[in-house]
């Protein structure tokens, strides 16, 4: 009877111990289990925080691409303002040197007969040496418009309207003759 008692006792003993051993390997594996949950929470948590930080960085970027994109749009627009406002300037430029070094202003008819008629009267208000000077440059005059006459055939009369004003003396080169008449007399 001993013997049976003691064998239960130690059945009892051991199976006490097993299921000690099992409720801690239970509680060993529940602990892996929340440890393991817990690391994927934090790892997925990351995860998510570095894709937002990405996405962040991609839109900032992509903002900075398409500011730059505008910034040299703009920058295109007011280079290619000033280069017409330039162009603007030297054509108007041009127009008012073409103006200023025109006899008689603009190309017609109209304005040739009234600057024909503006040296006529400004050569009779000469004085007499000027007008045996202004003779010397008509006759001279004569003698260019006379070579010049075979070419001035093959010339549009717009284009021969312009030579003839040309070749014909003005104030400036009457009044640089006169000076120099007046020195050499001297």
């Amino acid at each position: 009877i001993l013997r049976t008692e003691e064998r239960q006792r130690l059945a009892r003993e051991r199976r006490e111990e097993r299921e000690k051993q099992n409720a801690a390997r239970e509680t060993q594996i529940l602990e892996k289990e929340r440890k393991a949950k817990l690391q994927y929470e934090k790892q997925l948590e990351e995860r998510q925080r570095k894709l937002k930080e990405q996405k962040q960085k991609e839109e900032q970027r992509r903002a900075a691409v398409e500011e730059k994109r505008k910034q040299k749009i703009e920058e295109e627009k007011e280079r290619h303002e000033a280069a017409l406002h330039r162009t603007l300037e030297r054509s108007q430029r041009l127009e008012t040197r073409q103006k200023r070094w025109s006899w008689g202003g603009s190309v017609t008819p109209d304005s040739e007969s009234k600057t024909a008629s503006k040296r006529s009267t400004s050569t009779a208000n000469l004085k007499p040496t000027e007008a045996a000077m202004n003779k010397r440059l008509s006759s001279s005059a004569a003698l260019l418009n006379s070579s010049d006459r075979t070419r001035r055939s093959q010339v549009s009369p717009l284009d021969s309207s312009v030579i003839s004003r040309l070749l014909a003396p003005t104030q400036a080169s009457l009044a640089r003759s006169k000076s120099a008449a007046t020195l050499s007399a001297d």
